[in-house]
């Protein structure tokens, strides 16, 4: 019989809650604990772990505290276990660089929510049909990464490769930006219904599809904030900019300009990329990687680069000598761009139909 797989969860959140719940369905045995012992308590009363403490035996160790304590709990939990050890903060750039050169390390961020605040709110499909990012570096070990992956595509999430500094960059634009600007709204909002009691009850369903994350747990964003500042300004500055031009284009009762900005927007918004396609549509590419930190983070981070999803990867090891292969699927549409980087990188790849 073989021996159940062990996790251990730091920080019992929401997100902390609902990893436990999505791998213990999956057959894991997962430890957790918590600064808090009360929701380590309750963790366990909700199913959310099968017991309190450190797990130094575990494969893996998720730690999902607020992000200015998640450098000090990813070293603790690799000086005390021999797994695997990733994380979930929302930012990346300053966990990586904290680390420092650690090969069981690869940082993560799953971009998924709820409403629901701490481990209450826990729920096991959280992570289904959710984007997963994975930020491996050049001193990652490839089978480390690819476990991870592997873990990560298990909970039902889509897993998605960058540099940190790059997925610091862009979440600052899809996450961080776009939560203040909610709430600027909403305060906004609010205080005009000081005057004008009825506008609250006006806000029909764009308003409050537009402000929905600014009902998210507020005490997390100070951390945010200072963590990934210099992106979240640059970012805040382009939003600045942008709504400057808007409002030169409203003044000035441009008609034809403020078309053909909104038919922009609207473009780019139905391009938003859809979910797995068919198997039909998907092909295998065969990749030889040499046995070296970095090889297998340099093929993914390409892939994300040229925006081609991996949706799935495996590596297969020769016993003989200092390379294996990996085989990883990917659109059919964007396979000979991702070969052709590839074989500027020097990986001379091959590639097969699914079908």
């Amino acid at each position: 019989m073989l021996a159940r797989r062990r996790a251990q969860i730091v920080g019992l959140g929401l997100i902390g809650g609902s990893l436990g719940m999505a791998l213990r369905e999956r057959g894991w045995t997962v430890t957790g604990r918590d600064s808090d012992p009360s929701r380590s308590a309750r963790a366990v009363e909700l199913g959310a772990v099968d017991g309190v403490g450190t797990d130094t035996r575990a494969d893996v160790t998720f730690v999902a505290t607020p992000v200015k304590a998640v450098a000090e709990e990813v070293r603790r939990a690799l000086a005390s276990s021999k797994g695997l050890v990733t994380d979930v903060g929302s930012v990346k750039w300053a966990v990586v660089d904290a680390v420092g050169e650690e090969a069981r390390f690869v940082g993560g961020h799953p971009m998924a929510g709820s409403e629901r605040e701490g481990v209450e709110g826990s729920d096991a499909n959280l992570f289904r049909g959710a984007v997963w990012v994975l930020t491996p570096t050049e001193r990652t070990d490839g089978p480390a990464f690819a476990q991870i992956r592997a873990i990560v595509s298990s909970l039902g999430a889509e897993a998605v490769s960058m540099p940190p500094e790059a997925h610091d960059r862009m979440v600052a634009v899809v996450s961080h930006v776009p939560h203040l600007t909610a709430a600027t709204l909403m305060n906004l909002a609010d205080e005009r219904a000081t005057d004008h009691r009825a506008l609250l009850r006006l806000a029909a369903g764009g308003f409050r599809d537009m402000t929905r994350i600014a009902s998210g747990h507020p005490a997390i964003w100070p951390d945010i904030c200072e963590e990934n500042r210099e992106a979240i300004v640059e970012a805040l500055d382009s939003l600045l900019a942008h709504l400057a031009d808007v409002r030169a284009v409203v003044a000035g009762g441009e008609r034809e300009q403020l078309t053909k900005m909104l038919e922009e927007a609207r473009e780019a918004r139905l391009s938003l990329p859809v979910r797995a396609p068919r198997p039909t549509q998907l092909v295998e590419l065969r990749i030889p990687v040499p046995d070296r930190p970095g090889a297998i983070a340099e093929v993914a981070i390409t892939a994300s680069e040229l925006l081609v999803n991996i949706y799935d990867l495996e590596i297969a090891h020769n016993a003989e000598g200092a390379t294996g292969v990996m085989h990883v699927l990917v659109e059919a549409a964007r396979a000979d761009a991702l070969r052709r980087a590839l074989d500027e990188r020097g990986f001379v790849s091959s590639m097969r139909k699914l079908v």
